[in-house]
């Protein structure tokens, strides 16, 4: 079965496939992520290394990818592990998750 879920940021996303594979051992083969779309994307809103860094700080940047989601899909043999996943998905804010 595969688990997939959506995040407003990367940073959301990333902190998701480190807690799947940390913390539940999660083989990081069996994790993907990718942009909800066609463009390279950030997620939909500023965060982690896209916000502004504090001062002295080199020149404020406007170019962080923000063009739709990022999707994370998560391949689980067995219902344990599917538990795990739909945690971790919960714990950082997914939308949209879906089993297939």
């Amino acid at each position: 079965m595969k688990l997939t879920a959506k995040f407003d940021t990367r940073r959301d996303a990333e902190m998701t496939v480190e807690r799947l594979v940390q913390q539940f051992e999660i083989d990081r083969a069996k994790v993907v992520i990718a942009a909800d779309g066609n463009e390279n994307t950030a997620g939909v809103a500023e965060d982690g290394s896209d916000n502004k860094a504090g001062e002295p700080s080199p020149e404020a940047r406007d170019d962080a990818e923000l063009n739709g989601k990022v999707v994370v899909t998560v391949d689980v043999a067995d219902d344990a592990t599917a538990d795990e996943v739909r945690a971790a998905f919960a714990e950082f804010d997914a939308s949209e998750q879906v089993a297939k």
